[in-house]
């Protein structure tokens, strides 16, 4: 899905100008909260999360409680298909990051066609020459590389960091993210994260209520990525106010 060539008339800061490049970074940059807010079908353990509500629904929810920018879970473990992306994507003009087992440069030539802004690669893997390659592919197609490490070896061959956001994952892929997570990763690795240059660390999984959030923003993290709890609270309102309210306690 591609996107129309604004009008003169038009602001820069229009919504159609969001997924331009580099917008996704942008955009979290530019967040009161940066939260990236996932759209997904299942948690790790197969229960579903979307419930009665539909995808716009869901989209509504997060445009409406300001989120910068959107993830989608396409990968099967999940319960996701390539067909989730294309309804996201069509019912907002947020950057939109797919998230799956992108190996291909075909596969994110299929993202970029479906609207996404951003695409997940997890470096654990992908041989180093595999990972240069795809980010490579991903700048050359105006996507932003959204580079999930657990390691800080796995920083070591990534090229053009300062164009990448660089994702910290507090869980185990090898377990399919069914373990509880480990938070101390994020934090051990933020000051290697940001020697690298890159503009935009985020900590992601594991991120199960606003207090948690509040640390790891108020450590470094220029952004969270954040997916069952938002998808499984009753009260998001409540759940970005209370964020809200433990970053104003910790700067006091």
């Amino acid at each position: 899905m591609s996107t129309p060539t604004p009008a003169a008339d038009v602001p820069a800061a229009a919504p159609a100008d969001t997924r331009a490049p580099g917008g996704f970074v942008d955009a979290l940059l530019a967040a009161r909260r940066p939260l990236v807010m996932e759209v997904k079908l299942r948690d790790p353990h197969g229960n579903d999360l979307i419930g009665e509500r539909t995808v716009t629904d869901l989209v509504t929810r997060y445009e409406h409680a300001g989120a910068p920018c959107l993830s989608v879970v396409t990968g099967r473990w999940f319960g996701g298909t390539t067909r989730l992306l294309r309804d996201v994507t069509a019912a907002t003009t947020l950057p939109v990051l797919q998230k799956d087992f992108l190996t291909r440069p075909a596969q994110l030539e299929a993202a970029r066609a479906m609207g996404a802004s951003a695409v997940l690669l997890t470096a654990a893997l992908l041989p180093a020459t595999s990972l240069k390659r795809l980010v490579t592919c991903a700048h050359d197609l105006a996507l932003t590389p959204f580079v999930e490490i657990t390691d800080e070896r796995e920083l070591d061959h990534l090229p053009h960091p300062e164009n990448c956001v660089i994702a910290v994952n507090n869980k185990d892929i090898r377990t399919r993210e069914r373990d509880r997570g480990d938070l101390e990763r994020s934090l051990r690795l933020l000051p290697a994260v940001r020697a690298t240059g890159c503009r935009a660390p985020v900590s992601a999984s594991a991120i199960t209520d606003p207090h948690t959030a509040a640390r790891l923003l108020d450590a470094g993290y220029a952004a969270l990525l954040v997916g069952t709890a938002l998808m499984r609270t009753t009260d998001l309102t409540g759940w970005l106010a209370a964020l809200d309210t433990a970053r104003t306690g910790a700067a006091a």
